[in-house]
């Protein structure tokens, strides 16, 4: 039997070759996919009827149906010959048995022939075991033509996972951390130009305006805020000289500050007056001090003491000393209902006096005071204000304790001040009026009536140069950029 091997890259061209060398009616034994290209087995048209007559010489025992006659290879009109080229049953030649021992005479066994297979090829869905050519039609399982495809169900133990809401807080909390992070860094970046430009604003200021800019420095180390310091240095002459810019800022400085000239507004005119205030600036001792001069002017009959202090031990005794020292009665009340009852009943005196709770300028009860004194009747609130603290925490204070019934201020403990600037700063700012000024312990003789002249010259007093809060170079134009960041 001339059976012939044709090996070529692709298809088409083993097939050509063999229709060049055995014509268009070879029968093609097999065909498949081997390293390098493609490779087809073939018989010529002839040696069909060789086969035909050895298999007739065989015993009728043995003898098998004869084989239909196989396909005719494509010819090359047809643009898919490569891959219909198929075996038929009928055509299929048999193969010789091979030769058995005598005592068991059979049949020769017709030759196998290899059936055709398509290529296999090389892909991640091969590597991955899954099928790029359909399956043979007895592998699976035949099925009616009108029958639809059952929809996938899933499976009972392995339900669809849905996207957890932890998973999307946590993406959610990590682009804010993210986010945050940004503008730190951009406000960062933006305070670092600013300082850098202020610097660069206050080297131009100060080549322009020498004197109002070591004026701004000044009022800066003295401790007045940078508001009120640029409003202040607006009315100095660029072209002045320092002596000159010094008197221009503090007449402007005296214009804004109210202060209360004498007590014929406070003693002689009368009236009821709270006193009102953060722990520990000095209310008791203060209400003491203003009821002596009460007492020296018209007498301990004109006047009475109220006390709302029920918190500290030992504060009704105290403002009842004062009243026995005094001659003058001291009522407790606990609640707003009970101080409108003992003011309708002390309506005749000259003047009263109510000494109130101290508390932080930021608990809630401030409000409940206020309100209380408000409908209590026609109370005038008095506002202690400790020198000795910074500015931004009196402007705390007067933020919580402000009012329409806000009279003025009481400048306490000025004695234990290094400097004045913070607390005038706020009252001129707030434009509050400047009652009385303590500074000291001693009843009567340590409460004064404002002094400008010792005022503006404890407010304005110049650093010294070894002092760690003295400016230099551009540390003034830094303060005023950062004050200008916070606005």
């Amino acid at each position: 039997m001339n059976v012939k091997r044709y090996f070529a890259q692709t298809a088409r061209e083993a097939l050509r070759q063999l229709k060049e060398e055995l014509g268009a009616d070879a029968i093609v034994l097999s065909n498949r996919s081997v390293d390098g290209g493609v490779e087809i087995v073939a018989l010529p048209a002839d040696a069909v009827d060789l086969l035909h007559q050895s298999t007739r010489s065989a015993p009728a025992a043995a003898a098998k149906p004869p084989a239909p006659k196989p396909a005719p290879v494509a010819h090359d009109d047809d643009p898919d010959d490569d891959y219909r080229v198929q075996l038929s049953a009928a055509r299929r030649p048999p193969v010789p048995a091979a030769p058995q021992p005598p005592r068991t005479p059979t049949a020769p066994v017709a030759q196998q022939i290899r059936p055709f297979q398509p290529p296999r090829i090389d892909s991640p869905a091969m590597r991955h075991g899954n099928d790029v050519f359909p399956r043979p039609a007895e592998a699976r399982p035949a099925a009616s033509p009108r029958a639809e495809r059952p929809a996938m169900a899933p499976r009972p133990h392995a339900p669809v996972a849905e996207p957890r809401r932890e998973d999307e807080s946590a993406r959610i909390r990590a682009l804010q951390d993210t986010n945050a992070r940004l503008m730190e860094e951009m406000g960062g970046i933006r305070a670092m130009l600013e300082r850098q430009l202020a610097g660069f604003a206050w080297g131009e200021a100060g080549r322009q305006a020498p004197a109002r800019t070591r004026m701004t420095g000044e009022l800066l180390e003295a401790g007045f805020s940078a508001q009120l310091a640029r409003s202040l240095c607006d009315a100095v002459d660029p072209n002045a000289e320092l002596a000159a810019a010094r008197n221009a800022v503090k007449t402007a400085l005296n214009r804004g500050l109210r202060a209360l000239s004498n007590d014929a507004d406070v003693i002689d005119r009368g009236g009821v007056y709270a006193l009102v205030g953060p722990t520990g600036v000095g209310k008791t001792t203060t209400a003491a001090k203003l009821a002596a001069r009460c007492v020296v002017r018209h007498g301990a009959d004109k006047l009475a003491l109220i006390t709302t202090d029920g918190y500290r031990i030992g504060a009704h005794e105290q403002l009842r000393i004062y009243g026995r020292i005094l001659g003058v009665p001291v009522y407790v009340v606990r609640d707003a209902a009970d101080l409108r009852q003992t003011l309708a009943e002390l309506r005749d005196k000259h003047m009263v006096l109510i000494d109130t709770v101290g508390m932080s300028q930021r608990d809630r009860m401030v409000a409940e005071q206020a309100a209380m004194l408000t409908g209590a009747g026609n109370v005038n609130r008095l506002l202690l204000l400790n020198a000795t603290c910074r500015g931004d925490t009196l402007d705390d204070v007067v933020r919580a304790y402000e009012g329409p019934d806000l009279a003025g201020c009481i400048l306490t403990k000025v004695d234990e001040a290094a400097s004045l600037a913070p607390a005038l700063d706020v009252a001129v700012r707030h434009e509050m009026a400047v009652y009385y000024v303590a500074n000291g312990q001693r009843v009567p003789e340590d409460l004064h009536l404002p002094n400008r002249a010792y005022l503006l010259h404890r407010a304005m007093k110049a650093v010294g140069e070894e002092s760690p809060y003295h400016l230099k170079g551009d540390e003034a134009g830094l303060l005023m950029a950062s004050a200008g960041m916070g606005a």
